[in-house]
């Protein structure tokens, strides 16, 4: 197939979702897979600002301003959400109750180590907000970003050169040209987008691709 289109690697995410699981998505890209999560699977959506229950974003006339995600998009709510405060969004983070989040990421190393919160750009402003919780707490951690950056360097590196948001983490990454599982240090293939295999990844990544 051609280079998925954002909304297509939401999509694409989100069919990889167990059924019944507790999932925050993290703000920007990952926010997508609301949009394309099967009502049969039963996921329950997380939001660290205190929702418990979030459906698809909001459009039209359901958009209230009052009920947004993490990343202060509208949202709508699912039958028997539930509302907290930030404490207690934060002990489910912390305590292991999360079976997956999906972040995005500046950086992901080979050995599943994260920097998605702050980049060495003079202008760089801090963004940490719960992501080195949910690196640590979710019981999978799953990135979903583009594989290049605007000037064409890859974001999957052999050491993050940003600073850390979680150390050997990150399991799964999603990106507009494959997809990859990280295990042992390894990058290794699940599923590559037009046309892509093991050994063109090798060479546009600049690290060895398995699979």
């Amino acid at each position: 197939m051609a280079l998925p289109t954002r909304d297509e690697l939401a999509q694409r995410a989100a069919a990889d979702i167990p059924r019944g699981a507790v999932v925050n998505l993290g703000i920007g890209l990952p926010t997508k897979i609301s949009n394309y999560l099967d009502a049969d699977h039963h996921v329950v959506l997380h939001t660290e600002n205190g929702m418990l229950g979030m459906g698809p974003e909001a459009v039209g006339e359901s958009i209230d301003t009052d009920l947004v995600n993490a990343g202060k998009t509208p949202v709508t709510e699912l039958p028997g959400a539930s509302y907290f405060n930030h404490a207690e969004s934060f002990a489910m983070m912390r305590g292991g109750h999360l079976d997956v989040c999906v972040l995005g990421a500046y950086q992901v190393a080979t050995n599943g180590d994260l920097a998605n919160w702050l980049t060495t750009s003079p202008d760089a402003i801090p963004a940490v907000g719960g992501a080195m919780d949910l690196a640590i707490g979710a019981k999978s951690v799953w990135v979903m970003m583009e594989l290049f950056t605007k000037e064409g360097e890859s974001k999957i590196v052999d050491s993050c050169t940003y600073p850390l948001t979680g150390l050997g983490c990150v399991s799964r990454v999603y990106t507009d040209h494959a997809i990859f599982d990280l295990s042992a240090g390894q990058l290794n293939l699940v599923e590559a987008f037009n046309g892509h295999t093991a050994a063109s990844l090798t060479e546009i990544i600049g690290l060895p691709v398995h699979g």
